[in-house]
């Protein structure tokens, strides 16, 4: 398996997971391009962790209007074609039912911005130059949420992840006839910044996943990876479960 001379664009590849898969795709031999919402001084440290592996770092607030299209854009003036994107960026602001009306309109649009229209503005971008360029892939990380839901508090997230995950199923089904493949990864919970830490909200999230521990960001950006690899373009379309057994279908 190898990612020799692939030019990838991961998004929200500054810190956690993103920086787990950058990291893994340039062991890998690829070619990356960070983006980064508001962090730029950890996506600068992470392009000089991987020196050369970096092509570049992008900022782009992915909460605002034409968001995905500009990064696009920036990314392929930065490094020429791109031969695939990664739409791991995410954010979870709580979205409660009993919340005050504006605060929970903000959590859904938010949420929505972030978590589905920017990453389906990308994918759009992304797929217009793959038709050009003979093909390419696309890894859309969603969330076990999309697909079970969350609690009352999360509705939003969960509502933009399942929509992450339909998106990527369609995509899947109308592109792979242009050698454009399409993947999601539905994790649990992942040990990140955005995971528990302790107390009781630890010990429940951990009381619902039988293997008895939160997945590490190097578990999914080994599958992050190998998708990427073209090893099994047949799983084309697939959601991908890690979750520790929390969530069976």
């Amino acid at each position: 398996m190898t990612l020799h001379e692939k030019i990838i664009l991961i998004t929200g590849a500054s810190r956690g997971l993103g920086a787990a898969i950058a990291t893994k795709c340039a062991k890998g031999g690829a070619k990356l391009i960070v983006h980064y919402g508001a962090n730029a001084d950890a996506a600068h440290a992470l392009q000089k962790k991987l020196d050369d592996a970096v092509l570049g770092c992008i900022g782009e607030d992915l909460r605002k209007e034409g968001a995905g299209e500009r990064l696009w854009a920036a990314a392929t003036k930065l490094a020429g074609p791109i031969h695939a994107l990664v739409n791991n960026a995410g954010i979870n602001p709580a979205s409660s039912l009993n919340g005050e009306i504006t605060s929970w309109r903000q959590s859904w649009a938010d949420n929505l911005a972030v978590n589905l229209i920017a990453p389906a503005e990308l994918s759009r971008c992304a797929v217009a130059d793959f038709r050009n360029q003979g093909g390419g892939t696309i890894v859309n990380i969603a969330s076990r949420a999309g697909i079970r839901g969350d609690d009352i508090h999360h509705d939003a997230y969960a509502a933009a992840k399942g929509g992450i995950l339909a998106h990527t199923r369609t995509l899947a089904r109308a592109l792979a006839g242009d050698n454009i493949l399409c993947y999601a990864i539905a994790p649990g919970w992942i040990n990140t910044d955005m995971a528990p830490k302790g107390g009781e909200k630890l010990k429940l999230a951990l009381s619902e996943i039988p293997l008895g521990h939160m997945a590490e960001p190097e578990e999914i950006a080994a599958l992050t990876a190998f998708l990427l690899s073209g090893a099994c373009p047949s799983a084309t379309g697939a959601t991908f479960d890690v979750n520790g057994a929390s969530h069976v279908r």
